[in-house]
């Protein structure tokens, strides 16, 4: 889909910093048999089932361009992991997406019921804020726009949850390109923008700098959505980790569905070229960013 290959460096640093992520949310986690057990092993099967780890890699490595310090960024960028496995826990329930799999396993309402995996993601979502208020070495003004950020981006107004509601409200219906961006812009590119932002500002950007990771963020959140609607129509469930083809069946609002595989292949690309664009004035300390921007793409073969 993208002319030229990763390096194949990429890959190992991938599996590399998953590792160091996944270290530290085992941590941070309550362990599993702490009272009431119950929750504490919902909460970890979810979160420690695997994943990619894009959007707490997007926080730190936003923050090294910057040469952020990494024992400021780590929390952060878990408290976003345990954000987004939140989400995935609700997205999967009977109401919403009614998945079975996730992450290669089963959801966790099948694995535990309904009412845990509610009170699990409820739980996660407390946690974050938990931890993005805790005691960071940062002035509370910055700690503050952090907590700002992603407070907003996943909520209602252009934010993770208010995407949420739209994707529900159009399943089934035919949707226009207007409420499509709307729906992948802000049920997964806003959370994904808010990651970059926040490496950032706990690495103390300047406005500019700030402004072009922005547009950087905006830019890759909604190509890796595009590239997931992708994913469902092209990939297999072993590749995916979940159930594909659910988009088609349930009358989705996807960029296949209305732009075609092709036209939607291609903004993916042109998403990712103008992600990198911005990240010209940074020279090679941003390769990083570029090529987990180029692995979105890539994702899909």
């Amino acid at each position: 889909m993208m002319p030229g290959t990763l390096p194949a460096s990429i890959e190992y640093y991938l599996d590399e910093q998953r590792a160091l992520i996944d270290r530290e949310l085992d941590r941070l986690l309550p362990p599993a048999d702490a009272h009431p057990a119950s929750i504490h092993r919902a909460m970890r099967h979810s979160v420690l089932a695997g994943g990619k780890r894009l959007r707490p890699l997007w926080c730190l490595e936003a923050g090294r361009l910057f040469e952020g310090d990494e024992s400021v960024l780590m929390p952060v960028a878990c408290a976003l992991e345990m954000i987004h496995t939140y989400s995935l826990i609700h997205d999967d329930l009977p109401a919403l997406d009614n998945d079975d799999w996730r992450r290669g396993q089963p959801t966790c309402h099948r694995a535990f019921g309904e009412a845990t995996a509610i009170l699990a993601g409820d739980a996660l979502l407390t946690l974050a804020f938990e931890l993005l208020a805790g005691p960071l070495p940062v002035p509370p003004h910055v700690q503050l726009a952090v907590i700002r950020s992603v407070a907003r981006a996943i909520g209602t107004r252009d934010g993770m949850i208010g995407g949420q509601v739209v994707d529900l409200e159009t399943t089934g219906k035919s949707a226009d390109a207007p409420a499509l961006h709307y729906i992948h812009s802000s049920k997964t590119g806003a959370l994904i923008c808010a990651a970059v932002c926040c490496g950032a500002l706990l690495a103390r950007a300047g406005d500019e700098d700030l402004a072009r990771l922005a547009a950087y963020g905006q830019r890759v959140g909604l190509a890796f959505q595009i590239a997931d609607d992708l994913l469902d129509v092209l990939g297999s469930r072993d590749a995916a980790g979940k159930t594909v083809g659910k988009d088609d069946e349930q009358h989705k609002a996807t960029y296949p569905a209305v732009y075609g595989i092709e036209e939607s292949q291609s903004i993916a690309c042109r998403l990712v070229a103008e992600a990198c664009q911005e990240l010209e004035p940074y020279g090679p300390r941003a390769d990083r960013l570029r090529q987990i921007a180029r692995f979105l793409i890539e994702r899909n073969h």
